[in-house]
């Protein structure tokens, strides 16, 4: 029934969809008081508190475009995306050593591994979902041709490992939080948050350069503009001192367009069994 829905979805024209995406959004706002809670305080820790009306409105866009970006045809929905500083990429690639794309929640993030898998073969890291009636849905919609979907475990983890060492893209989403013992506590907006751990890893492995990655939404159903920005932080040091150092280059990264970020997202939470930070026993907190 979902994936019909989405499907009949995906024939609406992208400015349509974002009209009904803006008008749900603030519907949602309403009528979820814990929703409303935590997108204005995490806005307003950020020092976004300014961009709340138009966060509330492109939180519904990134919702209501999905069954575009998920079930249109590729064609159809590549050509609302245009690419700068793919040169970035390209240089990485050509240098043979692979490279590891990090994607935050920001903007329209779905469109990103479509985009690069058009030009390169890519490895994006995938958590399958809770729910079991959305597996077919979300694992057909990204299974495109040169797009390979590596799953959020230690096989997940080999097959991106093996694909730096054919200087082959992976990517990865760098504010989503990682299970128990696959990541640290590092501040994200001022606020610890248990960030991973496997893109640093991987990349002293492998030695495969960073770039950062994000999508932006453009006004009236435009299309987006899909940015490759150097990834400039020092990861030297501590699996703490680089979750830091990743997650400061997400900040920055999100100052670009704060309303598109997905401010709604419980990225404080502690995972089962992880202590919370600062605590040196295993009781899980909730956040």
């Amino acid at each position: 029934m979902l994936v019909a829905l989405f499907r009949f979805l995906s024939f609406f024209p992208l400015p349509l969809l974002h009209v009904i995406g803006a008008l749900l959004g603030r519907l949602v706002y309403m009528a979820s008081p814990s929703y409303r809670k935590r997108l204005k305080e995490n806005l307003e820790r950020a020092g976004f508190g300014s961009e709340l009306s138009v966060a509330i409105k492109e939180a519904g866009k990134n919702v209501m475009e999905l069954p575009f970006v998920w079930c249109a045809s590729p064609k159809r929905v590549l050509a609302t995306a245009t690419v700068e500083n793919w040169e970035l990429v390209q240089a990485a690639l050509d240098a043979k050593k692979g490279v590891i794309l990090l994607t935050p929640h920001l903007g329209c993030f779905e469109i990103i591994a479509q985009a690069i898998a058009a030009r390169t073969r890519l490895t994006a890291l995938y958590r399958p979902p809770r729910k079991a009636a959305l597996r077919p849905l979300i694992e057909g919609a990204r299974a495109r041709e040169n797009l390979l979907l590596a799953p959020a475990n230690l096989s997940g983890v080999r097959t991106m490992a093996k694909a730096l060492k054919k200087s082959e893209a992976i990517g990865l989403l760098p504010d989503q939080v990682p299970q128990q013992g696959e990541g640290v506590w590092a501040n994200f907006f001022g606020k610890p948050a248990y960030t991973m751990t496997l893109s640093a890893k991987l990349h002293t492995m492998t030695g495969a350069p960073i770039i950062l990655t994000y999508a932006q939404r453009l006004s009236f159903g435009r299309g987006y503009t899909i940015r490759f920005v150097a990834f400039e932080g020092d990861l030297g040091g501590t699996a703490e001192q680089q979750a830091t150092a990743i997650n400061a280059a997400m900040e920055k990264l999100i100052a670009r367009c704060p309303s598109q970020y997905f401010w709604s997202y419980n990225r404080y939470k502690a995972p089962k069994g992880v202590a919370g930070p600062g605590v040196e026993s295993s009781a899980q907190v909730d956040a």
